[in-house]
């Protein structure tokens, strides 16, 4: 195992890396800084834009990329354009949209998150349909995360972060509705909350531990089978990329805007994890039903 860093970027708030077949090349946002890039498997830059709005996550899409915007779900063209698809009614307290991804079968999923000491729990998990309206599927959250699936489409991961547990739920392939909640994985067992989530080809889950400055794997049974330390702290979210989908790529946080900050002259960067001796997954498209 081999751990590096990715190019020379620095990110306040480092999320959701998605890899690109079409491109061969690595995207994610910097919340804090309304970005979105894009860079090669050398590091080399080929794509940055800055919105109006934070862009919290992304998935590909039949032509471009899918977003969710702290206000709503949009498509991003080759050019950087963006086409809002629709804007949910988000109610009760400041929230914002966060981590997400696409399923397999082409909707896209995220949920929100609420800020400050908002009473109650007010977050909720959306799914974008190919016709490109919102449907809510799960509530009484305070802050989504960790949205992926297992190999099949079946199974839904997903976690509230502040509750500490990653969830499983029955997936519908056909419909996208979930089953009954399951708590699969509690990662206060392992010191940290869990942040973002992906999956391998083999159908382990690797997690984002965000307090323990580390990057688990979780076997389909929920029983922990690595625990890889990384060097410098806030790893926010795991994908797997590269042309053999071979590399754990693994943004981190240098300031989120609120408590997590760090002086770690590497604060923000982005991590490579090579020589696992496991591969990832090919991430879903959305299938947006009407060409832009």
């Amino acid at each position: 195992m081999e751990i590096g860093f990715f190019g020379n970027f620095q990110n306040k708030l480092g999320e959701s890396p998605l890899w690109d077949p079409r491109l061969e090349c690595l995207w994610w946002v910097d919340i804090q800084e309304k970005s979105l890039y894009a860079a090669d498997s050398d590091g080399k830059l080929l794509r940055h834009w800055q919105f109006s709005q934070p862009v919290c996550s992304i998935g590909l899409a039949g032509q471009g990329l899918v977003a969710a915007f702290a206000d709503g779900f949009a498509l991003i063209n080759d050019n950087g354009e963006v086409t809002y698809l629709t804007k949910p009614e988000l109610t009760k307290g400041p929230l914002r949209f966060n981590d997400g991804k696409a399923d397999r079968q082409g909707r896209f999923l995220s949920g929100t998150m609420q800020f400050g000491e908002l009473p109650g729990a007010h977050a909720s998990l959306w799914r974008l349909d190919k016709e490109g309206t919102a449907v809510q599927v799960e509530e009484n959250l305070r802050l989504a995360n960790a949205t992926c699936f297992s190999p099949m489409g079946n199974i839904l991961y997903f976690a509230d972060t502040l509750e500490g547990v990653i969830r499983r739920y029955p997936y519908n392939p056909t419909t996208g509705s979930l089953g009954s909640r399951e708590d699969f994985i509690d990662t206060r067992e392992y010191g940290s909350a869990p942040d973002g989530a992906t999956v391998d080809a083999e159908g382990y889950l690797w997690v984002a531990l965000i307090e323990t400055q580390s990057v688990a794997r979780f076997s389909p049974e929920g029983k922990v089978e690595k625990m890889i330390e990384v060097p410098i702290p806030y790893p926010s979210c795991p994908a797997f990329g590269g042309k053999n989908l071979d590399v754990l790529y693994v943004t981190t946080i240098s300031d989120s805007g609120n408590r997590l900050r760090t002086e770690d002259p590497n604060g923000g960067r982005i991590l490579t994890i090579s020589n696992l001796g496991v591969r990832g997954l090919a991430e879903g498209v959305y299938q947006y039903k009407y060409h832009i």
